[in-house]
């Protein structure tokens, strides 16, 4: 232990980010470091992050954090998918589900099976074999001790960062109240030393972790990382956020609905529901933009929606020197497939599990830069396909999603999947095969070709095994009680 050198850990900035790191460093290395958070009260927060992916239920159980406590404290509901509309084309739907489809073999996975079925001519619809999207179309939820179901929430992400504080204080975490006027580096490494409040208070660091949202104190205003913009690929730019009253029971699954410049969501809570308009400023101004979102949203909104602006991309090292970047200060593909929230836990999860305790190793530190980079890049590929693979042509900006070049990566993997119905998940990717299928299906992207393996079953086998799948999952779903029941009787939050 005498050996230690990097112990105080020095987090710039709260909300989600901020106190997601605090809550996991103070939890799993607690004993071992000294961390401190500064943050402002007069400085807000995004705050719009409100729908995760089901990965947040793995961090969580690292955290020890107890569902019930957390949903009650966030207001949350669950999360079995996204609901995709308008987006190959106007008055198509199409479900990207957090489930298995089907049962795959060591030799093909189940949608080969599922294509030679609909070329016979009795296939149904893919999402006939999943259980987690049939039991979202049913608005049914049901979870417990022997429940097989993948879920994620939606939450809400101003009392979740609270909910976090509330556990990290008490384990030893030092918040301090006030805005980073200075930062100080050493002349010669450049190595960040300390921040300077406005109060005049000085806080020394070994490791600086910068989750001051879109502006990058520390990763580029000081450290001058460099930014790698993604927008010839992901050409949004700016959104308006509101949040309204209920009108219905929640329904367990986000909605993702394409308008002609973009699209809006709309996630539902046990108190209110998170709504926003994301579009591309090139091609629809503000006020249609703000007019639209109010025109469409149901219920009323609680307050005047806020306008975010972003550029889509990636921070060229998302650690660089001892600064660390998470969050909104590391870069930003858009909400499309709720992915921000998990970005921050793996590049937490990463942080503990090569933390440098005896100094900053460069290899180590490209090492996780690289991990990062490949990662955010797949995430990238994931959310263009959603934007190229369309049909759509009736406003400029979907031709010009349509005829833009895309990522040499993504465009071999589109290929693929075209000529033979190959999908894959590399090992440093986040999105599962499900996940590229039913959204390269869902975008009307058919298979020309694909495996044969089915042809191998007797007659009529192939047809039973279908049915046998459909019927087992249409039957557990009627038996399962509706998501707003499940929510009242397991979680219901305190009314707000």
């Amino acid at each position: 232990m005498d050996a230690q050198i990097v112990k105080r850990v020095v987090i710039a900035g709260g909300g989600t980010a901020g106190w997601i790191a605090a809550a996991a460093l103070v939890k799993q290395l607690g004993r071992l470091l000294d961390i401190t958070l500064i943050e402002s009260d007069e400085i807000g927060t995004i705050g719009v992050g409100e729908s995760t992916i089901p990965t947040v239920r793995a961090f969580h159980s690292l955290l020890g954090i107890d569902e019930r406590e957390f949903m009650r404290a966030t207001q949350s509901s669950f999360k079995l998918g996204i609901a995709f509309e308008n987006w190959s084309a106007i008055g198509d739907r199409y479900f990207h589900s957090f489930g298995v489809i089907g049962k795959s073999t060591w030799m093909a996975d189940f949608h080969h099976f599922w294509l030679q079925a609909r070329a016979e001519g009795f296939a149904g619809s893919l999402g006939d074999y999943c259980f987690e999207l049939q039991a979202a179309e049913a608005n049914k939820f049901a979870t417990g001790e022997n429940a097989q179901i993948s879920y994620a929430y939606h939450l809400d992400a101003t009392a979740y960062a609270r909910f976090l504080r509330g556990m990290s204080e008490p384990d030893g975490v030092k918040r301090v109240e006030g805005k980073i006027t200075k930062v100080e580096q050493d002349p010669e490494s450049g190595f960040i030393q300390a921040l300077v409040l406005d109060s005049g208070q000085r806080i020394e660091g070994d490791l600086f972790i910068d989750c001051t949202g879109f502006r990058g104190l520390l990763i580029e205003q000081t450290l001058e990382t460099g930014y790698d913009d993604w927008s010839q690929w992901l050409p949004t730019n700016s959104a308006y956020a509101v949040q309204t009253t209920s009108t219905g029971p929640a329904v367990p699954y986000t909605k993702a609905i394409a308008h002609e410049a973009g699209w809006r969501w709309r996630i539902p809570l046990q108190h209110r529901v998170g709504n926003g308009l994301v579009f591309c400023s090139d091609f629809m101004s503000d006020d249609d933009a703000r007019a639209l979102l109010l025109r469409e949203v149901e219920g009323e909104p609680l307050f005047d929606p806020r306008l975010i602006r972003y550029k889509t991309g990636s921070r060229r090292k998302v650690w660089n020197k001892n600064c660390l970047a998470l969050g909104l200060a590391s870069g930003f593909v858009e909400p499309l497939e709720s992915t921000s929230i998990h970005l921050i836990m793996i590049a937490v999860t990463r942080l503990m599990q090569s933390f440098p305790f005896n100094g900053f190793d460069e290899p180590m530190i490209e090492r996780f830069n690289a991990l990062s980079r490949t990662e955010l890049e797949g995430v990238r590929d994931f959310i263009i396909l959603h934007y190229h693979l369309t049909q759509r042509n009736d406003s400029a900006f979907w031709q010009r999603c349509h005829d833009m070049e895309i990522p040499e990566s993504l465009a071999k993997r589109m290929a693929l999947f075209r000529d033979n119905a190959q999908a894959y998940q590399a090992p440093d990717e986040l999105f599962r095969i499900d996940s590229w299928v039913q959204v390269m299906l869902g975008q009307k992207l058919l298979p020309r070709g694909y495996h044969q393996v089915a042809r191998m079953m007797p007659p009529g086998q192939l047809r039973r095994t279908l049915a046998d799948l459909k019927g087992n999952i249409a039957g557990t779903v009627a038996k399962m009680p509706s998501h707003q029941e499940f929510l009242d009787h397991y979680c219901a939050a305190p009314a707000a």
